[in-house]
């Protein structure tokens, strides 16, 4: 059983590379968009089966299933074991194909949903054999798992986009991608403000994602592949004349050897992870909290909030691929600066929607909601990702961006717990200064790899 699963999950093997340079490109082309968007909707749905209990929030209070301390204690479990199990997995995901870590992450994970709609029966179930469990202890564990199984999504497509794509159109095509993670926080908000009109339970915010993620991964299984050279194309670097710094080391270093030198002792990649955790601070505290302020605090209906809300995941597709782009265009791929001025506009952003949010302006509410869902994709998609990829060496790039996606966790669980917290002993102006604080003290840390983060060398490039 063990020698199977190692089988299932151990790298693709090569197959004999193709010769013909036409062939080669067409394949090349077909590959690349059939890996890109297989990635970008996988990973979309695993926003479907993590985001949708934040959209569904105020019902779930509303029907006395939980607090907001209670919510507060899910979401922070579910941080801790995916902000850990993305490092592992990341270590894990540089040692194994692409398509069985993500596809069955997503398995996982729609199977965790689909057990998550009956809690109240499965309380009473275990209750009526003498065993006390409540629904909070219940759903505590239930979404501290899914965090495990939401852990193996990122690292495999951080390896996909790294052996797909050259240093010199990453940032682009790494932004691009990474608004799938916005595409599933906006259409998971639709899909439940929709199932609401139509009078379904809020058990069905979790059956319906569920249904589609099972499937999504059965497509994944079938379509997916891992690197280049197992359908026969050579290598990223070498189809596009690449010029990549040789590192004459590595090929005698082990990989925990490697992972030490290039990840866990690398100063400049600490300061990412360490700026991470404020820019995910933000980035959650806006985004799961922003329906429960504007019904609590602002008076709006929850159908009327999660429609004004959904705007931040909406303006985020294009902020961080806007953000990528011109990282590339203007910097030659570099993400500092182009992080810094996005962390500037992202605190001015904050504010501004806490001060004029209001239901009498939905618009004026939506637009500065849209604001910060715009500017705060940009640092959250390059720093801890393109940025991380390119202070590190190839063959631990799905480790770096698990260690930095790690620390980004443990904000989200301070964004959980914290936000929570800070709103019910400070109010909601505390939890939004809170955010704009974040944004200056990552401003700073991400400032320390502006002379570190060099630019590659310009590359002969092919037609994609």
């Amino acid at each position: 059983m063990f020698n199977k699963l190692m089988h299932y999950f151990k790298p693709l093997p090569d197959i004999a590379p193709l010769t013909d340079e036409q062939v080669i490109k067409k394949q090349y082309k077909y590959w690349r968009i059939k890996m890109f968007f297989s990635m970008y909707f996988g990973y979309a749905l695993f926003y479907f089966t993590r985001k949708n209990i934040d959209i569904i929030k105020p019902t779930l209070i509303e029907n006395n299933l939980f607090t907001i301390e209670q919510l507060g204690n899910i979401g922070f479990a579910i941080y801790l074991t995916y902000g850990v199990g993305k490092f592992l997995s990341g270590i894990i995901a540089d040692k194994c194909n692409i398509r069985a870590v993500m596809a069955t992450g997503l398995m996982v994970s729609s199977v965790i949903n689909l057990i998550f709609a009956f809690l109240p029966q499965m309380s009473s179930a275990f209750n009526s054999v003498g065993i006390p469990l409540s629904v909070t202890m219940l759903a505590t564990f239930l979404w501290a798992l899914n965090g495990v199984a939401q852990s193996m999504g990122f690292p495999p497509v951080a390896k996909g986009l790294v052996y797909w794509f050259s240093p010199n159109e990453r940032a682009t095509k790494w932004t691009l991608w990474s608004s799938s993670h916005t595409f599933g926080a906006f259409f998971v908000a639709q899909l439940i403000s929709l199932l609401a009109w139509m009078k379904f339970g809020w058990q069905y915010a979790f059956i319906v994602p569920s249904i589609l993620g099972i499937l999504y991964s059965i497509y994944m299984l079938r379509a997916m592949t891992d690197k280049p050279t197992t359908v026969g194309l050579p290598p990223i670097e070498k189809y596009r004349n690449d010029v990549i710094p040789v590192v004459k080391e590595k090929s005698d270093m082990t990989q925990w050897q490697i992972i030490k030198k290039y990840v866990l002792t690398n100063p400049f990649l600490w300061a990412l992870a360490v700026s991470y955790i404020f820019i995910y601070y933000v980035r959650f505290a806006t985004l799961d909290w922003a329906t429960t302020f504007l019904v609590q605090d602002r008076g709006f209906s929850q159908a009327l909030a999660a429609s004004a809300a959904s705007a931040m995941p909406l303006l985020g597709m294009p902020g961080g691929i806007v953000a990528g782009y011109l990282a590339d265009r203007w910097f030659g791929g570099r993400c500092t600066q182009m992080n810094i001025i996005y962390l500037t506009i992202l605190a001015i952003s904050c504010w501004c929607f806490y001060k004029y949010a209001s239901v009498n302006a939905f618009l004026v509410t939506a637009i500065f909601a849209a604001f910060i869902g715009f500017f705060v994709d940009g640092p959250q998609n390059l720093a801890g990702g393109v940025q991380a990829s390119r202070i590190t060496v190839q063959e631990s790039v799905s480790a770096a961006c698990g260690f930095t996606g790690m620390f980004g966790y443990f904000g989200a669980m301070l964004s959980s717990k914290g936000a929570a917290y800070i709103s019910q002993s400070y109010g909601w102006k505390g939890v939004y200064v809170s955010c704009i604080i974040s944004c200056f003290i990552a401003m700073a840390l991400i400032a320390t790899t502006w002379k570190k983060e060099a630019t590659p060398p310009q590359n002969n490039k092919k037609t994609n």
